[in-house]
């Protein structure tokens, strides 16, 4: 099934700040090696059929690239972010302008949340199911607001290792029904959860969720993650899907990997 995504060029990326354990502002960034690191992702996605629209960079916003924290969507509907840290939060409104140009339905968020990195949806699930994680980013409150904008039960699950500062760094949805998550990024109460909800879930073991290998994106047959994840890819494979490796150490730097970079854009069923 083809996908529709957004992402937006490294064209201003840097580490200037750091809001996250893996931003370190004396590392330095080869701006060069991430646009084209950036490229190959974009290509990738648009070479396995999938649509992707560029959001336009902006200069003052280093942190822009991570497509994947400004907004989430489903069915048509968008529920924008409310960045928690002031260095991002000018990001939310060019999110926006893009939805808004679009006709898109766009919910402006009340309480603090940064949008996919903290949102996952799993369309085959109790008629569509949105994990939801909280912690560090995006605060519970905020789960209870896009239940009531987006329609869809949401399930609460706490991150206690600073990390895995979003949930798309310990868990990421494969297709459909299945997903694959770190349990060590999870309290023992949303382990449970997960456990039960998913028992079939591919496990990703420490070093492979250090790698940002579960920071990936997949059409359900296809999985584009880190190169360095070697062993989820093997376990991916095994579990019958395609794992697709790509080079992003410029845009590790930052604290991201493939599905920070990548915005899903879930529009609305077509009438019948």
């Amino acid at each position: 099934m083809t996908r529709e995504y957004l992402m937006c060029p490294p064209q201003h990326f840097a580490v200037e700040y750091a809001i996250n354990p893996w931003m370190d502002p004396a590392v330095e960034v080869d701006r060069e090696l991430a646009g084209k690191q950036w490229e190959l992702l974009r290509v990738t996605l648009t070479d396995l059929g999938h649509t992707v629209h560029v959001l336009p960079a902006r200069a003052g916003l280093p942190d822009m690239v991570y497509a994947a924290n400004g907004a989430f969507s489903v069915d048509g509907t968008v529920y924008g972010a409310r960045f928690r840290h002031p260095q991002r939060r000018s990001e939310a409104a060019a999110h926006h302008r893009f939805y808004l140009d679009r006709g898109w339905t766009y919910i402006p968020a009340s309480e603090t949340n940064e949008g996919e990195g903290d949102f996952a949806y799993v369309p085959g699930v109790a008629g569509g199911v949105i994990l939801a994680g909280y912690g560090f980013r995006t605060d519970p409150a905020a789960h209870a607001e896009a239940q009531e904008v987006l329609g869809r039960p949401v399930v609460s699950l706490r991150l206690v290792d600073p990390r895995f500062y979003h949930l798309d760094t310990a868990l990421a949805v494969l297709d459909e029904h299945r997903i694959a998550y770190f349990p060590g990024a999870f309290s023992t109460a949303a382990q449970r959860v997960l456990a039960q909800l998913f028992p079939d879930a591919v496990l990703a073991d420490d070093a492979d969720a250090l790698a940002f290998g579960l920071n990936l994106v997949s059409d359900g047959r296809h999985v584009v993650l880190n190169s360095a994840a070697t062993g989820l890819a093997q376990r991916l494979a095994a579990a019958g899907y395609r794992p697709v490796a790509v080079e992003l150490t410029e845009l590790r730097k930052g604290g991201g990997s493939v599905k920070c970079c990548v915005a899903e854009l879930r529009p609305a069923p077509p009438q019948t």
